[in-house]
């Protein structure tokens, strides 16, 4: 499975982003994709997963401000993020694992996107 991350960029505080995440190489079935994020000096830290039935996880940090979406046609899920703060600045990865089960464990993750920056200025 190969990931490609894509949308991120500069934007202000109170602004909105929206990433996008492809798969490709295999099935898109009953995965789960999620997306991370690693601010700097920081650990990676679970942002949002989501089922391909729809079922959705949030970590709390991010619960109301953004949303995860998935369109299995195109075989992407996307991060929808508003009212971005200076502390969501990071790099954002997306990753899929190869199981149905929701999860926000970093090992339970097989793949992983490149990642592509956040940058909110204040």
């Amino acid at each position: 499975v190969q990931l490609q991350a894509s949308g991120g960029g500069l934007v202000q505080a109170g602004g909105s982003l929206r990433l996008s995440c492809a798969a490709s190489g295999r099935t898109f079935r009953n995965y789960v994709m999620a997306w991370f994020r690693q601010a700097p000096g920081k650990d990676r830290t679970f942002v949002a997963a989501i089922t391909r039935d729809g079922n959705i996880y949030y970590a709390d940090s991010v619960k109301g401000r953004i949303t995860i979406s998935r369109d299995n046609a195109k075989n992407t899920i996307y991060l929808q993020m508003n009212t971005l703060k200076p502390e969501d600045t990071a790099i954002y990865y997306c990753a899929h694992k190869d199981s149905p089960v929701l999860n926000p464990r970093i090992a339970r993750y097989d793949y992983w996107g490149q990642g592509t920056l956040v940058t909110v200025s204040s």
